[in-house]
C-alpha cells in the first residue's frame, strides 16, 4: 500500500476550513439584534429588570472549579442522558437555553451545531437543556437539525441547581412580544413564567467547570471557538 501525506497547503486549507465552522456567533447575535423592533420603553423596561436581578447575585451560575451537579434527564426522542456518563466519555461542553421561542437560543445551538465535528474530534459531547417539555424539545431540535443531546428540563431542579433559575419580575410581561408571551404559557402553564439565564460550561471529565458563561445580557452567548479552546486545553493536561 502506497502511504500518503498532507503538503503544508493542504494543511493549511483543511485548518481553514476548520475555522470556517467556528463562525462569529457574537457578530451573528448583534446582526440579529439590530433588526428587532421593540418600543424604546420596552427595551429600557427589560434591560433593568435584568440587570437589576444580575447585580443582585440572584443567579451566579457554577463558579470555575465549583463540581457540576450530576443530573439525568428525557431527551427529545423518549431517551434519558445522564451527564455523569457523558462525562466518562471526555469534557462536555453544557448548554442552558430559554426555549425555541428565543432567536438568540436558535443562533447560538445552529453555531453549535456548525462546530459539532470539532468538539467530537476534540473528544468533547455537547448538551443543551431547556425547561421546554420534551415534545417541544423535539421539534426543537428538528427545527435546527441538532445532532447533539439536547434536552428537557420542565420541572427546572436542573436549572435551580445550577442556579440560573429566575421568575420574571412583574410587569415585565406586558413589555413582552405577543409570540414570546404565548410560548412562554405553553411551556409553563401554570402561569409562573420562570427561566434560566443563558448560561454554558465547559466541563472537564472530574465534573468540574473549567470555563463559563452566565449572563442575564441574553444577547450575548459563550463563543463556540472559546468553548473549543477550554476543551484542548483540559485534553491537554490529560494527555
Amino acid at each position: 500500500m502506497v502511504g500518503t501525506s498532507s503538503t503544508p497547503s493542504e494543511n493549511a486549507s483543511a485548518q481553514s476550513a476548520r475555522e470556517g465552522s467556528l463562525a462569529n456567533l457574537s457578530q451573528q447575535l448583534a446582526d440579529f439584534a439590530a433588526t428587532v423592533k421593540r418600543p424604546d420603553e420596552a427595551k429600557k423596561a427589560i434591560n433593568e429588570a435584568f440587570e437589576e436581578i444580575e447585580a443582585k447575585g440572584l443567579v451566579p451560575g457554577l463558579g470555575i472549579g465549583d463540581l457540576a451537579p450530576d443530573f439525568t434527564l428525557p431527551d427529545a426522542r423518549g431517551g434519558e442522558v445522564r451527564l455523569s456518563e457523558r462525562l466518562a466519555k471526555g469534557p462536555v461542553v453544557l448548554i442552558f437555553y430559554r426555549g425555541s421561542w428565543c432567536p438568540y437560543c436558535n443562533l447560538e445551538l445552529r453555531a453549535y451545531q456548525a462546530a459539532l465535528p470539532e468538539f467530537e474530534s476534540a473528544g468533547a459531547s455537547l448538551v443543551a437543556v431547556s425547561p421546554q417539555r420534551p415534545d417541544d424539545t423535539l421539534s426543537m431540535a428538528e427545527k435546527n437539525e441538532l445532532a447533539f443531546d439536547v434536552l428537557s428540563d420542565a420541572e427546572q431542579d436542573v436549572l435551580e441547581a445550577y442556579r440560573i433559575r429566575f421568575e420574571l419580575p412583574e410587569g415585565i410581561t406586558e413589555h413582552m412580544l405577543e409570540g414570546t408571551l404565548a410560548a412562554l404559557a405553553r411551556q409553563q402553564p401554570n402561569g409562573r413564567f420562570s427561566l434560566p439565564v443563558p448560561a454554558t460550561y465547559v466541563i472537564d471529565p472530574e465534573g468540574r467547570v473549567r470555563a463559563r458563561h452566565v449572563s442575564m445580557a441574553y444577547r450575548t452567548r459563550m463563543e463556540p471557538a472559546d468553548a473549543l479552546a477550554a476543551i484542548r486545553e483540559i485534553q491537554a493536561e490529560r494527555s
